[in-house]
């Protein structure tokens, strides 16, 4: 679908690494460029009519995002530079004033880096503890979360779909039952937000956080959403111009309200104004049609890819477009490499997810990550090239 407005699948390239960042439609950079080049001021800084009319796009993607996943209000939508940074200021902006020591978090192994690595500086820091949900077959159940639950546990912190074995995690009945429990859900909708439709108040969810590069949009522009209440109780981690209304030299300083309070400094204006053009590419499309052609595709890519001899796939039967593999014998950066040489861009390695090798008993992987604008000619080009009978061969 829509692959005519991609300008870099004219270079012959099969491009099947979505779940790393997607390609951009054309009206992204013209969008970009039009704020460079025509009304390049500030925002929320100046009273002349080019900052006012950035100030009216800037303000007016908040009021995209807000109705995207359905938040109640525009202030409960922080812009940040990416999913990466919005879980550092979750996490170490509210749950730092939030837990107490022996206080529990519970993740999965299958979580990415940046759902990990800033639970284990805050747990280092508040003698926290950090344990996790058992996998089934690769993919977290009711049940096993429940089972997880202790009368420690505080928060949920996880991946609504995850970027390796790519499965949509129960998110609603997960947050009901841990808020019969008073636990507090963080998901991380990176791998979610640009393929279906997320509405966090059907949800419930606490916190959302996802990157504007996954879903047609620039790069180092994200989302934090958050529920009001719980907004108000968090702590900006980053001060300065921007979030504050008056400071003296005695140290006195009153901050700003909600969202801009946690937007100190210059904001990536020609991102955020690009994440608002994204957002109207994908309504245009609808969520509903996304998330069925890469199931349909997803479901064809299966069948042809079995076709190939040695193929190991691990994740069959996750929901996403996403399809994780190795071919027996064969190291995954070597294969990708293989593949390069025929146009092909997939990703290799362990995908920031390091110790979900506990779980799938492997390093490294390659991974298929479909979107709208992939193709089952892609896919047949794709087996046509893997079942070369001297694959082997050639990449030794």
């Amino acid at each position: 679908m829509h692959r005519e407005d991609f300008l870099l699948l004219k270079q012959n390239i099969v491009y099947l690494d979505n779940g790393a960042t997607t390609l951009k439609p054309k009206i992204i950079s013209e969008t970009v460029s039009d704020y460079y080049n025509n009304y390049s001021a500030n925002a929320h800084r100046g009273d002349y009519d080019l900052s006012l009319k950035v100030d009216f796009k800037y303000e007016d993607t908040r009021v995209l995002v807000k109705y995207f996943i359905n938040a109640k209000k525009t202030k409960e939508i922080i812009f940040t530079s990416g999913a990466t940074d919005s879980l550092n200021k979750i996490i170490f902006g509210f749950f730092k004033y939030y837990l107490k020591e022996d206080d529990e978090v519970l993740l999965t192994k299958s979580e990415h880096a940046s759902n990990v690595l800033p639970w284990f500086e805050l747990a280092d820091e508040l003698k926290l503890k950090v344990n996790y949900i058992p996998l089934d077959n690769l993919e977290v159940t009711l049940d096993n979360v429940i089972n997880s639950i202790t009368d420690k546990t505080k928060v949920i912190s996880i991946a609504h779909v995850t970027n390796v074995i790519g499965d949509i995690r129960p998110i609603k009945e997960i947050i009901d039952y841990a808020h019969r429990k008073g636990i507090l859900v963080i998901v991380d909708g990176a791998q979610s937000v640009a393929h279906m439709k997320v509405d966090v108040q059907d949800l419930d969810i606490d916190f959302l956080v996802f990157s504007a590069h996954k879903m047609l949009g620039p790069t180092g522009v994200g989302v934090l959403y958050g529920k009001e209440a719980l907004l108000n109780n968090m702590h900006p981690i980053i001060f300065g111009g921007g979030m504050n209304s008056n400071f003296q030299f005695d140290g006195t300083r009153v901050y700003n309200d909600l969202p801009t309070v946690f937007e100190a400094g210059t904001p990536n204006i020609a991102g955020v104004i690009g994440l608002g053009e994204a957002i109207k590419y994908l309504n245009n499309i609808g969520m509903d049609k996304i998330k069925e052609y890469e199931l349909n595709l997803k479901k064809y890519a299966l069948v042809e890819l079995k076709k190939v001899k040695d193929i190991i796939i691990y994740n069959e039967n996750s929901q996403s477009g996403i399809i994780t593999f190795n071919i027996k014998d064969v190291f995954a950066q070597d294969l990708a490499i293989y593949l390069n040489k025929y146009n092909i861009c997939i990703r290799a390695g362990n995908h920031c997810a390091k110790i979900l090798k506990d779980e799938i008993g492997i390093k490294n992987t390659c991974r298929i990550s479909l979107y709208f604008y992939n193709t089952k000619e892609e896919i047949d080009y794709l087996v046509k090239v893997l079942s070369n009978p001297n694959l082997k061969e050639e990449i030794i």
